[in-house]
């Protein structure tokens, strides 16, 4: 927590256009489950620990982030660490398809409740 993100996840992601080198990790806080909407852990270990923590109130949607990807539901987040270089563009691959899924299932709710606003 608080150091650069990994010298080769910076390289994956300057490949593709964005620099990551100014940003820090940090702990998940009782405060996020109210501020955000959703939360996705990238493993069902992490999953468990954050439905541990989630205040009786806290409203924030959990799941795992490939539960939004078609036909890999229940599936974690491919862990580059240990790995070789390769690992990190199979996690880049991973988030990405995620967070295009999730771009679209917001773009169709959207869609969605402004059909029936003008119903």
């Amino acid at each position: 927590m608080g150091s650069a993100p990994d010298r080769r996840a910076q390289a994956v992601a300057l490949r593709h256009g964005i620099d990551i080198a100014g940003y820090r990790g940090r702990q998940v806080q009782a405060e996020d489950f109210h501020r955000f909407t959703h939360i996705f852990a990238l493993d069902s270990d992490n999953l468990r620990q954050l439905r541990r923590m989630r205040p009786a109130d806290g409203a924030a949607h959990l799941g795992l982030l490939m539960d939004m990807v078609p036909g890999r539901a229940g599936s974690s987040v491919a862990d580059p660490y240990y790995g070789d270089d390769a690992g990190f563009d199979r996690t880049w691959d991973d988030v990405t398809r995620a967070a295009e899924a999730k771009l679209m299932a917001d773009i169709l709710t959207v869609k969605l409740a402004e059909r029936a606003a003008d119903a």
